[in-house]
């Protein structure tokens, strides 16, 4: 019998029918889990604060993406005037 590293509810899990990699779920905290070993099995959490910073991550490029066409746009208008 595994625990949650989260939450430490006992996790049924028979390490035959599991495959490293696999992503289970608490039934308890709902908490995401990866199966980083089979034999025996050892569950790694997956943290939500790595996914918030992706996320974080994705958004500041297109808002710098904003800026920079923002910025083309006024030296297009300046050779225009010119």
């Amino acid at each position: 019998m595994i625990r949650c590293p989260e939450c430490s509810t006992e996790i049924d899990v028979d390490e035959d029918e599991v495959e490293e990699g696999e992503i289970l779920s608490c039934p308890e905290c709902e908490s995401e889990l990866e199966v980083s070993q089979t034999h025996p099995v050892h569950l790694n959490l997956i943290s939500d604060d790595l996914d918030e910073e992706e996320e974080d991550e994705e958004d500041e490029p297109a808002e710098n993406g904003d800026l920079a066409e923002e910025d083309e746009e006024d030296d297009e208008e300046e050779d225009d005037e010119e």
